[in-house]
């Protein structure tokens, strides 16, 4: 057992040669690497921490090589290995640590749950939803063995229909489980809403009449709502490109130049510059690069 994980690690059968297993199923989707905005293949290939990563919805992940800690402030760190699932249940920021394995590589599958998804299972659910609970919460993946075999299997087929029913189905057992809390995710933030923007084009050069137009804000109303959540605009902006550029590096073999490029900076020292300030890391340290 690696020594950075958990007690969470599950204990699976020994498999088959009909019958592939479900971390050999999700495994196949991460194989296939068709990267879409249902699921992203976070991949390393060196022993690096990230600080602060902004996660604005609800997310779940699961551990398929490796070893991973994720830390939001006031509570413990979470330890995971390969075989846990762990769910980000609202926005906030954590601090991520991932180990890659004997073989030397870390993957884990990401997917960010969509506000049909968690309507759908609002609906199925049907009983009274408790506010609060721990942002981040993990559990044996093999414990959501069917909806998580019945994704896979739908996302290999390119059927995205049944794909986000069976996160619904995910999502209703957390439910039962008790943490009825991943069904009420709060409004997004101003800040939340600027990142998506950003992020459906971070080599844009974006401006402040851009945002108000998108948003059907005026300029000082913008600045006014930013200034309450203790954000400027600048900001939000280059933390929404350098999460896409984070996203490109691990899902990715780009030189950091050419995700330099990507997310709006024409300077790749620049670019490092920022990234290090931002995440505590150089863009290098995640090894991916060609």
């Amino acid at each position: 057992m690696n020594a950075h994980s958990n007690a969470l690690l599950i204990d699976t059968a020994p498999p088959t040669a009909s019958e592939p297993t479900l971390l050999e199923r999700l495994a196949a989707v991460a194989d296939d690497e068709v990267l879409s905005e249902d699921y992203a293949c976070i991949k390393a290939r060196c022993e690096h921490g990230v600080r602060s990563a902004c996660i604005d919805r609800p997310t779940f992940g699961i551990v398929l090589r490796g070893a991973k800690r994720l830390h939001v402030k006031g509570t413990e760190p979470l330890r995971l290995g390969a075989g846990d699932l762990f769910m980000i249940t609202r926005p906030c920021q954590l601090d991520a640590f991932n180990w890659p394995d004997d073989a030397g590589l870390y993957l884990t599958m990401t997917v960010p749950i969509c506000d049909d998804v968690v309507a759908a299972a609002r609906m199925l659910w049907a009983q009274p939803i408790a506010q609060g609970g721990p942002e981040v919460l993990a559990v044996p993946a093999q414990r959501m063995a069917a909806p998580l075999a019945a994704w896979a299997d739908a996302m290999r087929a390119g059927a995205y229909g049944p794909a986000r029913s069976a996160l619904a189905d995910m999502l209703v057992q957390l439910c039962a489980m008790g943490h009825t809390a991943v069904l009420a995710p709060p409004p997004p933030t101003l800040a939340a809403q600027i990142r998506t923007l950003v992020a459906a084009q971070p080599e844009r050069s974006w401006r402040s009449q851009d945002f108000e137009h998108a948003l059907g804000l005026s300029g000082a109303t913008l600045r006014r709502r930013l200034a309450a959540e203790k954000q400027s605009l600048l900001e939000v902006i280059t933390e929404a490109r350098l999460a896409c550029a984070l996203q490109l590096l691990y899902t990715t073999r780009w030189p950091v130049k050419t995700v330099a490029a990507r997310v709006g900076y024409r300077s790749a020292p620049t670019f490092a510059r920022r990234f290090s300030q931002r995440y505590g890391l150089e863009p290098a340290q995640i090894g991916n690069g060609a």
